[in-house]
């Protein structure tokens, strides 16, 4: 992670919702910066699909399918207007699905225009009901909501059309709704049906529109990647040229053009964003860049060293590692609320960052690994929501007097783009595939007051855990995988002896997008290795437990 994105984790809750004073401190900085993005969003010219966000969970699960046809996809407001559309001069639109009715009193709307542009448009669920209405069809509101996994009946326009090229002539589908087109005018002609949905989907005679009442971006329907692949490729008529290696090669130039002779600041904090922003960086200005590691004394085991021998022997980086364990351990003595630890935290980190970074001569520029998904969730532009970046993701809290112009050359990117793009740049597989670990680190994993001691168990349990996994083959089939120690003693026994000590939870959860997660199922000889190695390797624990909660009602990280 960038130092912005490491900032999102531990000082979201300070800007945001605990202390005053601190928002203060945090907007300060970035008031006086100017954030530079990367991005190729600014190229009009690169071939481009746009969603129209209608506040659908699945949203980015559809500019990730675009993406997967080596199509840049962006995902933009609901309310964009015509004109702003054919300034972004796109290949095609995507209008999303959404949780309104199209009757509802203020229900999101899109500027009719559009549909006049000669731009290919298609409309999933609502977006297609929305397009449909705008139009002149009728859509109504069914007695029975239409929810799960159905199959549609393509006609004989449907099964001769391009739209439909490589689909069977019933295939299983997505439905999630509970309102349909019930009578189409005549420019309208329908595709398909299912049993309860006599209009599963459309095209329009004379404009480029097209419709689908079900969802083809889930994996839920059988055949949806390639109904995509087809309006992308096809009917949007895309070369599909939207690789990594060509967005490492534009970048690259990109920054090596905005950046100049200046120098750039980097923290590196051992995850996969930070670390692909210094590779980029490293090959586009070379011995310019220089990074910032803070030793905390809070990271996993061999993770400072990891950074270290990566970005000083392989890609000679300009490298400065702060020592700041005694201080973080002493910012926490005694606290034990999960929200101060961050606080704290934040603070600390922010005083060593910038400590450090005044040191550094010349410095313009400060990178940070903000991705598409944050900057999609900000929202309140032209744009929509992609086209500004969260609060929480800008440096804020560094002094006043530290200007710097931001660089976000990751911002287009969703995370397992990240990781590919890092693959590309040759960082080791170990880097890229690392797990997620929290901006507060070990402090959050270790229940209640964090000592050097309770660190030292609970690192070396971690170890163990994260060692196991892997050995059985199971890192990449698990999302997130990690020990806690919990702030309760118990009874045990150990040779002929009473033994008095500490618990570990083990934690193993999978996720696509982390906003819910389920336990994974490990197999029981694992879990009993696992717990076997903790208890006689870790000095001061007699006791495992595996976490078998999902998300929601709890969540991943225990604080």
């Amino acid at each position: 992670m960038g130092v912005g994105v490491r900032l999102k984790n531990f000082c979201y809750n300070i800007k945001r919702k605990l202390y005053p004073s601190c928002r203060k401190r945090l907007n300060r900085s970035f008031n006086t910066a100017q954030s530079i993005s990367m991005s190729t969003n600014n190229n009009i010219n690169i071939e481009k699909i746009l969603v129209l966000d209608f506040g659908s969970q699945y949203a980015q699960l559809i500019a990730r399918r675009v993406r997967e046809c080596h199509v840049f996809c962006q995902i933009v407001r609901h309310d964009i207007t015509a004109a702003r559309v054919r300034e972004l001069n796109p290949s095609g639109l995507i209008l999303s699905g959404g949780p309104c009715s199209v009757y509802d009193e203020g229900a999101p709307n899109l500027d009719g225009e559009i549909f006049r542009l000669g731009i290919p448009v298609l409309g999933i669920c609502y977006g297609m009901q929305l397009a449909c209405k705008t139009l002149g069809a009728e859509v109504k509101h069914v007695s029975s909501r239409e929810y799960g996994r159905s199959h549609i009946e393509l006609n004989s326009q449907g099964r001769s059309h391009a739209l439909f090229s490589g689909i069977a002539a019933q295939t299983e589908v997505w439905m999630s709704h509970g309102d349909q087109v019930s009578q189409l005018p005549k420019e309208f002609v329908p595709l398909a049906k299912t049993s309860s949905c006599p209009v599963a989907a459309i095209m329009h005679k004379d404009l480029p529109l097209f419709g689908f009442q079900f969802h083809p971006e889930v994996t839920h329907t059988r055949q949806g990647t390639q109904l995509i692949r087809n309006f992308v490729r096809t009917i949007c008529g895309t070369s599909g040229t939207w690789t990594m290696e060509n967005f490492a090669r534009q970048t690259i130039m990109e920054l090596r053009e905005r950046v100049g002779k200046d120098r750039v600041l980097c923290g590196l904090s051992g995850g996969v964003d930070s670390a692909v922003v210094a590779a980029l960086l490293s090959q586009a200005v070379g011995d310019q860049l220089a990074c910032i590691c803070v030793d905390n004394g809070l990271m996993r085991k061999g993770e400072i060293e990891s950074v270290e021998r990566i970005f000083t022997s392989h890609f000679k980086t300009d490298l400065r590692i702060v020592q700041g364990e005694s201080l973080f351990l002493d910012v926490l003595t005694d606290i034990k609320e999960p929200q101060e630890k961050r606080r704290r935290i934040g603070y600390t980190f922010i005083d060593c960052f910038a400590s450090a970074a005044k040191s550094i001569e010349g410095a313009k520029y400060l990178a940070q690994g903000t991705l598409y998904p944050d900057v999609i969730e900000s929202g309140g532009s032209e744009d929509g929501p992609a086209s500004t970046i969260k609060l929480h993701h800008n440096v804020g809290g560094l002094p006043k007097d530290m200007e710097f112009s931001l660089l976000e050359p990751l911002r287009d990117l969703f995370k397992d783009e990240v990781r590919q793009l890092g693959l590309e740049l040759g960082l080791p597989e170990e880097m890229v595939w690392r797990h997620p670990f929290p901006g507060p680190g070990l402090a959050v994993r270790c229940l209640g007051e964090v000592t050097r001691e309770k660190l030292a168990s609970l690192r070396e349990a971690d170890a163990i855990v994260v060692e196991e996994i892997k050995s059985a083959g199971l890192y990449r089939q698990t999302s997130q995988v990690f020990a806690v120690l919990l702030p309760v003693q118990s009874v045990g026994v150990m040779g002929d002896g009473r033994t008095y000590e500490n618990a570990i939870a083990v934690r193993a959860v999978s996720t696509e997008d982390f906003m819910t997660a389920d336990w994974c199922h490990l197999p029981y000889e694992l879990l009993a290795r696992i717990s076997t190695r903790i208890i006689n390797e870790v000095a001061g624990i007699n006791r495992v437990v595996y976490d078998i909660s999902s998300k929601p009602p709890a969540t991943i990280e225990w604080e």
